[in-house]
């Protein structure tokens, strides 16, 4: 038997992959090694991003250095070239071969924009991007803003905060703006329930903001929306919409459906593949939350810990997505049970529902960004 520790590579660095680093430390300490494979320095809050054009304070970034040193894993600055599942090694764009015993891809998705000549926004200048259409607002040179959601797999959360936040950024200054909301979205966050569908509804017209759900947009020219299947066009000073993901494309994995997604099972494994895991937005489930990316991390380090040979009993994933709404005023605690592309079981509360109540919610993640901050705070 072999004595060398069992070799896990995770690729990635936003929160499937801390979340499946914190996991696999908690489950299989001493069992495995674990090196993260990522270009980056920092770990951005990106989900707080969204106050900051409105004058919240800044997203916090942890470097992943002192994460690294916190986990005791390796952090190879690099980027993945490609994948040999049959030799089990990951040839990295810096010329790097990085041997593994179980690969988990955590690499997110790219984003493209979904309509011409709109602010496409990007959860790491939102600041920027929005920063002026809200001065312009205030100043009186824009009228009218329509915040859009493009069909297929996205993160729909911020696109209702902004829409909120700048429709009562419009009433604390006694403006006279139109905010229109299009989604293709059945109801308002369908995916997360009635309950919760119910309560941004309400929220949504209590701050007068014309709400177009099963719409989906096209431009036909600068300033003009067409909405089908409603016929429905709309003239606005500036549209604001989220990007279309796609997924980042994994050189040597071939099992993937169309647009690139990779298909897993309950435990986070790559269908078709043998210890390769994927969590987080690269997949093919179609709802685009944290929290979600945390879930499939966690099945996905369970199952690792286990193959390992930790005292782990791996559990599938149980789709329980929960979100904080930003709305101008207090915060919406919002968790739902998935089934399908549907919310059952749905809650909404003004208290959160979580602890710590943070914008990520996640097993392991949560509690150690919240005790990152509070020594910060110190």
């Amino acid at each position: 038997m072999s004595s060398d520790p069992f070799q896990v590579l995770i690729v990635g660095a936003g929160v499937a992959a801390l979340e499946a680093a914190l996991a696999l430390r908690d489950q299989a300490a001493g069992t495995v090694q674990t090196t993260l494979l990522a270009p980056e320095a920092y770990f951005s809050d990106r989900p707080v991003r969204v106050g900051e054009p409105f004058g919240h304070a800044v997203a916090h970034e942890y470097s992943l250095r002192q994460i690294a040193a916190d986990l005791d894993l390796h952090h190879q600055v690099d980027s993945l070239g490609w994948v040999d599942t049959d030799a089990r090694r990951v040839h990295t764009t810096g010329k790097a071969e990085l041997p593994y015993d179980a690969l988990l891809l955590a690499l997110g998705a790219r984003q493209l924009p979904s309509l011409p000549h709109t602010i496409t926004i990007d959860p790491a200048r939102l600041d920027e991007q929005l920063h002026g259409v809200i001065q312009d607002l205030e100043g009186g040179w824009v009228h009218s803003i329509a915040f859009v959601i493009p069909p297929g797999g996205v993160w729909p959360l911020p696109i209702y905060e902004l829409a909120l936040m700048t429709a009562e950024r419009a009433y604390d200054m006694n403006i006279d703006a139109s905010i229109s909301l299009v989604t293709p979205e059945a109801a308002p966050l369908a995916v997360l329930g009635d309950a919760v569908s119910d309560a941004v509804r309400r929220l949504l017209h209590d701050r007068q903001i014309r709400t177009v759900t099963s719409g989906h947009c096209s431009m036909v020219k600068p300033g003009e929306l067409m909405v089908l299947p409603h016929d429905l066009r709309l003239a606005v000073d500036r549209v604001v919409a989220l990007p279309e993901l796609h997924a980042a494309a994994v050189p040597g994995i071939s099992h993937a459906e169309e647009g690139g997604f990779l298909s897993v099972d309950g435990h986070s494994r790559v269908i078709g593949l043998e210890r390769v895991y994927a969590a987080g937005d690269i997949t093919s489930f179609p709802v685009k939350f944290g929290a979600m990316a945390a879930l499939q991390a966690d099945a996905a380090a369970a199952s690792i810990a286990a193959l390992a040979g930790a005292p782990v009993d791996p559990q599938p994933v149980k789709p329980v997505l929960t979100g904080v709404l930003w709305t101008g005023h207090r915060p919406l605690y919002l968790r739902g049970r998935v089934a399908g592309s549907h919310g059952i079981d749905s809650e909404v509360s003004l208290t959160p529902l979580w602890s710590p109540p943070s914008k990520i919610h996640a097993r392991y993640l949560g509690p150690y960004l919240d005790s990152l901050n509070q020594a910060l705070a110190e």
